[in-house]
């Protein structure tokens, strides 16, 4: 069996110590504060992200940009140099243009290194949700799966990752073009808070909108409740720098499920440019996205 290299990109939300402990590298995607470019890297060197989420709330304008083909170029060649074949998760095409950049690096490549098999498994997901597919993928990398077997095994997981999540700042939501400015200012001012998930085309959907924070906290662990798999893999979750949030989440999803891991990280800068400061997003594996919305 080929040596073969697992990868994924800086949506993900994976952080410095988890690419080592999951032996994942991460190729960075950019975002621009105030029109200045930094690349969002696992270990945030360039930009702390509590100091990203200061900036902010302060109104900075903030912007992302997809991988490009010739920076996949670049990233791949490293390990191909070295014989090693690659197997890279991307952020959802829904999303993002970076996985048919992927693609087009791949088949680029194809031709100077035709013996290394590139695969391009295109996750439908974001934040810490496509880091829980990368997370299931290295630990089955880890007990000797080979590239076509974490290929398929990522291909099988991915639309059973479910995504829930709220926004805090309907200013942010605006500033990106997906609400209107009336719709930001009267929400603000009823405390409205929209309940959102991603969808089985790996593109950000709404269902329902709730009036206060813990009202929406509540809806989230309802929401996880109802979609979770019986099988014990972690829940994975995510914050825009809302730590409070995030253990009153914890607090109400262990009465159910008190055997569990939960793993948390920051949403960075790549998806935090959207999603605004005080996010909550929480990740899990069911048998299918949507259960619990049918259910309800």
């Amino acid at each position: 069996m080929s040596e073969y290299v697992l990868i994924s990109d800086s949506a993900s939300d994976i952080d410095e110590k988890q690419v080592a402990d999951w032996d994942t590298p991460i190729i960075p995607i950019n975002y621009y504060i105030n029109d200045k470019i930094y690349e969002n890297k696992p270990d945030h060197s360039e930009f702390p992200v509590p100091e990203f989420y200061s900036t902010i709330k302060n109104g900075a304008k903030v912007s992302t940009s997809a991988v490009n083909t010739v920076a996949f170029i670049d990233f791949f060649t490293v390990y191909l140099k070295q014989g090693k074949d690659i197997l890279y998760i991307s952020f959802s095409s829904g999303l993002s243009a970076t996985y048919q950049n992927a693609l087009s690096a791949a088949f680029e490549l194809k031709e100077y290194y035709p013996d290394r098999k590139i695969e391009i498994v295109d996750s439908l997901c974001a934040s810490f949700g496509q880091g829980l597919l990368v997370y299931l993928c290295a630990m089955k990398k880890k007990a000797g799966a080979s590239l076509e077997e974490v290929r398929d095994y990522a291909e099988s997981m991915k639309l059973r990752i479910c995504h829930e999540f709220t926004v805090d700042d309907l200013g942010q939501l605006k500033r990106g073009g997906r609400i209107s400015s009336a719709s930001a200012f009267f929400g603000s001012m009823l405390q409205i808070k929209p309940m959102l998930f991603v969808d089985n085309d790996g593109k950000l959907a709404a269902y329902e909108k709730v009036r206060g924070r813990k009202i929406a906290v509540k809806k989230i662990a309802d929401m996880i409740a109802g979609e979770i798999s019986d099988d014990l893999y972690p829940i994975f979750i995510s914050h825009g720098d809302c730590t409070d949030d995030v253990n009153e989440f914890i607090s109400l999803i262990k009465e159910k499920f008190p055997d569990r891991e939960y793993v948390v990280n920051y949403i960075g800068p790549v998806i935090g440019a959207h999603s605004g400061y005080k996010t909550l997003a929480v990740f899990c594996v069911g048998e299918s996205r949507g259960v619990a919305r049918m259910k309800n």
